[in-house]
């Protein structure tokens, strides 16, 4: 994609248009899946996020696009610090950084394999698609340090008010929790409306994030697509 059919495509996002439509995410099938087949390219990629779908498959699958009912969010006013969590903060043992170390930040998340699987779902064609998308100032990372050591971390997608979180790691207890809370402190700041956390666990329900139904989740993501998305290094 050319400088001039970038251009283009920003000022598409701006409007809330997309140049990939994908199927209506209200037609889902039971478990969420929208659609097979597609590429990774950031036009695909960013407009599955304006429309509420994700991407997430496994090697050697076609891609596969989801829009999960229910979808779990966090909102940042409502952001749970446990209190061995604020003892962290408190202490000063790690230093948080933001889009210092993106490409490592994914590299460490893509060793984690998901529950009863061999493999991670973070793909070499995952990789290289969101490292592209951070490359054009719509990915992040907030990185975790502990003596000038990365020890947690996590990334996503910002898009409007709104931040895709994909995926976090941690080496050392609380850090990938610390990462977390100046990702929440971040939106605070900037007036996000929501982090997107895609499935429900127990353990981000405990950080605060609750279970909404797609067609809720929908409509605040219209909303939060009303405003300018902030491109570019976040620091």
């Amino acid at each position: 994609m050319n400088r001039g059919c970038l251009a283009g495509f920003f000022s598409f996002l701006c409007y809330m248009e997309f140049p990939v439509q994908f199927p209506d995410p209200k037609n889902a099938d039971t478990q969420g899946l929208v659609a097979v087949g597609g590429e990774l390219s950031p036009a695909y990629l960013l407009s599955a996020y304006g429309q509420g779908i994700f991407p997430w498959f496994s090697k050697g699958d076609p891609i596969l696009w989801w829009s999960l009912d229910p979808r779990m969010v966090l909102f940042p006013e409502i952001f749970k610090v446990s209190k061995s969590l604020r003892q962290v903060i408190r202490s000063n043992k790690f230093e948080i950084r933001i889009d210092t170390a993106f490409e490592e930040v994914i590299a460490q998340c893509r060793k984690i394999k998901r529950n009863s699987q061999d493999e991670t779902w973070i793909t070499k064609e995952m990789r290289k698609a969101y490292i592209h998308l951070h490359e054009l100032g719509y990915a992040h990372s907030f990185e975790t340090y502990c003596d000038s050591q990365l020890v947690g971390g996590l990334y996503g997608v910002s898009l409007g008010k709104a931040f895709f979180g994909e995926s976090m790691f941690f080496h050392v207890s609380n850090a990938s929790k610390f990462a977390l809370n100046h990702l929440v402190t971040w939106c605070l700041d900037h007036k996000f409306h929501f982090i997107d956390v895609q499935q429900s666990t127990g353990h981000l329900k405990s950080l605060g994030a609750i279970d909404i139904d797609r067609i809720e989740f929908l409509k605040r993501l219209k909303k939060a697509l009303q405003h300018e998305t902030l491109k570019g290094k976040w620091i």
